[in-house]
């Protein structure tokens, strides 16, 4: 599944060059019929206009007769118009209603003429001793549909790409919702039979001489355990969200990481927030992300640099969370896939923590978060917006 995901760019491209090769052989053989009937069209016209010279230049009424039943009155689909002294004396194949007056039907005519002059030249009749007449036709019906059929195939199979897109991707994302549940749901089961059993090891050395420091850093990690449970058991549910300081919650979070990362990462926050900013979040959800962020920027520089926390304010009112590395910093062609399940620049490691520091994000507390900045060798910078009404202290 994993390859999946990774290959999905590659699978999105193989897609479209399928589809956009048979809608170009749908379109060059649709095209190749067009410009054959097209042709037909043409000699049939030609043929309809050497059949009228014919009859009015022959004196044989039997012949006369048969041209016209045979020959003249085989064209029942292409629109054409006689024309002599720039008057018209005959039309065929154009629908005209029997109950228009003369005067619309000469301008529906002469509409027609219009349109018949701006496709194809006039076909010349020159018949001794009399004046010379054009006959004018356009497209078929027929064939002006053909036209138009390959961006009608187009448009319907684009339809119906999409939708099969739209269902493909609501089955795929209910079944990663499965599958994160019940992987959430499942390790929160876990993690409480040794959580109970380190509560009851921590009672007993609470009873033991000089190990009131131990006990005391044991419970923070029992606490911390806790609430690992607690971020297991959020996922597949709708979460609490409650009215926080955002600048407290960084600031436990990175306290807690210092005293367990390398003392060679320097941790700093820049907090230009309005003093006591108030966000409606889940504190232990947000507090997974804010950590996944550290440890994958420790990461990122092998224990060794800088890691800045940047709180703002946007224009807007929303508050700007910037985590910054000083670490090898993420390729360009790679920035589109960091947030992917199974993307990862590590040797282990699931590739899983961006996806759900996403998932928190923009689905649990309506943010966004995104690669603000990235250069190779010189760091990256990841921004969360948290979207919402904020109170302040007054």
């Amino acid at each position: 599944m994993l390859d999946l995901y990774q290959n999905k760019s590659r699978l999105k491209i193989g897609v479209i060059v399928i589809a956009l090769s048979l809608a170009g052989l749908s379109l060059f053989y649709t095209q190749w019929l067009v410009r054959k009937l097209a042709k037909e069209e043409e000699k049939m016209i030609d043929l309809y206009a050497q059949s009228i010279q014919y009859v009015a230049e022959s004196e044989l009424e039997e012949e006369q007769s048969f041209f016209l039943e045979k020959i003249i009155s085989s064209n029942d689909a292409i629109p054409v118009i006689l024309v002599q002294k720039d008057k018209i004396i005959d039309y065929k194949n154009i629908v005209i209603a029997k109950k228009v007056t003369q005067e619309e039907k000469d301008k529906i005519l002469h509409r027609e003429l219009e349109l018949m002059k701006q496709h194809h030249l006039p076909i010349i009749i020159k018949i001794k001793n009399t004046t010379t007449s054009y006959v004018y036709y356009r497209d078929s019906n027929l064939l002006i549909q053909l036209r138009y059929y390959p961006s009608i195939l187009l448009l319907v199979v684009s339809i119906f790409g999409y939708i099969a897109y739209l269902a493909f991707s609501s089955s795929r994302r209910a079944e990663q919702n499965r599958i994160w549940v019940g992987l959430a749901k499942e390790t929160a089961h876990q993690l409480g039979t040794p959580i109970s059993s380190l509560m009851a090891w921590v009672e007993y050395l609470k009873e033991q001489p000089d190990m009131e420091e131990v006990t005391i850093e044991l419970q923070k990690d029992i606490k911390r355990l806790e609430m690992i449970t607690a971020r297991f058991s959020s996922i597949g549910s709708e979460p609490t969200l409650h009215n926080e300081d955002i600048y407290f919650i960084v600031l436990g979070i990175t306290n807690y990481l210092q005293r367990r990362i390398s003392t060679k990462v320097k941790m700093s926050i820049i907090n230009d927030l309005p003093r006591g900013t108030i966000i409606s979040l889940n504190r232990h959800l947000f507090e997974w992300v804010i950590e996944n962020l550290c440890k994958n920027a420790v990461d990122a520089m092998n224990a060794i640099g800088e890691l800045t926390i940047h709180l703002q304010e946007a224009p807007e009112g929303d508050v700007i969370i910037d985590i910054t590395d000083t670490g090898k910093g993420i390729a360009k062609n790679q920035l589109k896939k960091v947030f992917n399940p199974g993307f990862t620049t590590k040797k282990r490691g699931w590739g899983l923590g961006l996806t759900l520091a996403k998932r928190i994000v923009e689905e649990y507390h309506k943010g966004k978060i995104f690669v603000k900045n990235a250069e190779v060798d010189k760091g990256t910078t990841f921004r969360i917006v948290l979207r919402g009404v904020m109170d302040y202290e007054m």
